[in-house]
């Protein structure tokens, strides 16, 4: 079996970079991806989806210089989530869940990037808005609320 995950968007903060304690660099940000439609009602809806990406080796090296929040990227890679074992052996893989400060629950699937395209110029302004409408922060998470 085989799994890719494609995902164009804008980034929700400037990305963080860290190393392993044997000395792998590896850099996360979050990417924010849109959907536009009109509904049956005549309005326009709009849904923004939050990503965090994980990037290992010299791509996380050029992914914590060049990127910044609002850059437009393209992000290849594989989807994580929580493994839960199967009676056959095989796996069932779901969305990391925990419980916010606030209370409430969260879920999100992580992606392993295998490959990050920096999309616009050099140059290029952070972006206003999301392709879906307007960028919002992601939900704040501090290192308590993170299973992992």
């Amino acid at each position: 079996m085989y799994q890719k995950i494609i995902i164009v968007g804008h980034l929700g903060r400037d990305p963080e970079m860290r190393y392993t304690s044997s000395g792998q660099p590896v850099t996360n940000f979050t990417v924010a991806t849109g959907n536009r439609w009109v509904g049956q009602d005549g309005q326009q809806h709009d849904e923004t989806t939050w990503w965090r990406v994980a990037v290992w080796g010299k791509q996380a090296e050029s992914c914590n210089q060049y990127l910044a929040k609002g850059r437009s990227v393209l992000v290849e890679g594989r989807m994580n989530g929580e493994r839960i074992p199967q009676a056959d052996g095989a796996a069932q893989i779901v969305p990391r869940i925990w419980q916010g400060q606030d209370g409430k629950s969260h879920a999100q699937f992580e992606i392993t990037a295998q490959t990050v395209r920096f999309l616009g110029g050099r140059g290029e302004a952070p972006a206003a808005e999301a392709p879906g409408g307007a960028l919002e922060e992601p939900p704040a998470e501090t290192e308590e609320e993170i299973p992992f």
